[in-house]
């Protein structure tokens, strides 16, 4: 069977949404160290190898926004598409403590492969996709663990992140904070902007509206979570949305 990069979902939805999410899988391709980075099968099964729920989620979501959905179906860790070409960041060598062996030594014979096999694919469809209507809205799914190993414990539930646009992000946050349940991270717990990543490159390159959603992934491990969530922040969303008055 040919290898596929991504999988798209509801190509034929209308409304302006695009959701995506850059780091769905833990699948490593055969063509990349036959199929093995080094790493114990419990590592892989960790934040340092995908967004754990985040593609659950990304579904469900688009599903009840009517929006088509891209998920990637490579680990971060054989290339991470939510990187900028130049990023020394792009192929992971350590993560999180861990060391990637089949990335300890890998050159640019290695990382051109994988960019050609996994990130250029998946850039460009999620380009088509961002095509299909004059004032799409990129909404990028994204999952964070509780707590990095010899750091303190995360105080939220969900992040909301963004760079210089927060024409969304900004409405967003405030529907989330008036839900008065939630911790929410403004710009947490990441900043929401690195040169190339793929925010920038599919939506402030070109003006258009935007945000990250970051949940932590405890939250969201199962199906009926992901669903639950799903079904919470959609009409949030589209208040949000709505706020913008754009």
């Amino acid at each position: 069977m040919t290898y596929q990069p991504y999988f798209e979902y509801g190509t034929d939805r209308t409304s302006r949404w695009t959701v995506t999410s850059d780091h769905a899988a833990n699948t490593v391709p055969d063509f990349v160290n036959a199929g093995d980075l080094g790493l114990d099968p419990q590592h892989m099964d960790r934040h340092i190898a995908y967004d754990i729920g985040a593609e659950g989620l990304a579904r469900a979501l688009g599903e009840l926004l009517n929006g088509p959905v891209i998920c990637s179906n490579f680990s971060r860790l054989v290339i991470d598409p939510n990187r900028g070409i130049d990023d020394p960041t792009l192929l992971m060598k350590l993560y999180d403590g861990t060391i990637i062996p089949a990335n300890r030594h890998a050159g640019a014979a290695e990382l051109s492969q994988r960019l050609e096999a996994c990130y250029h694919p998946y850039h460009n469809a999620l380009g088509t996709l961002m095509q299909r209507r004059a004032d799409p809205v990129l909404l990028s799914i994204h999952s964070f663990t509780p707590q990095l190993q010899g750091r303190p414990k995360r105080p939220w539930e969900i992040g909301v992140l963004y760079a210089h646009d927060d024409r969304l992000a900004r409405p967003l946050l405030d529907v989330l904070c008036e839900q008065g349940d939630l911790t929410v991270g403004d710009n947490e717990p990441y900043l929401g902007h690195l040169p190339g990543d793929a925010v920038d490159r599919h939506a402030l390159a070109n003006g258009h509206l935007n945000v990250l959603i970051e949940l932590r992934n405890d939250l969201i491990e199962t199906p009926e979570q992901q669903n639950a969530w799903a079904a919470r922040l959609a009409p949030l969303l589209e208040t949000a949305l709505e706020r913008t008055n754009l």
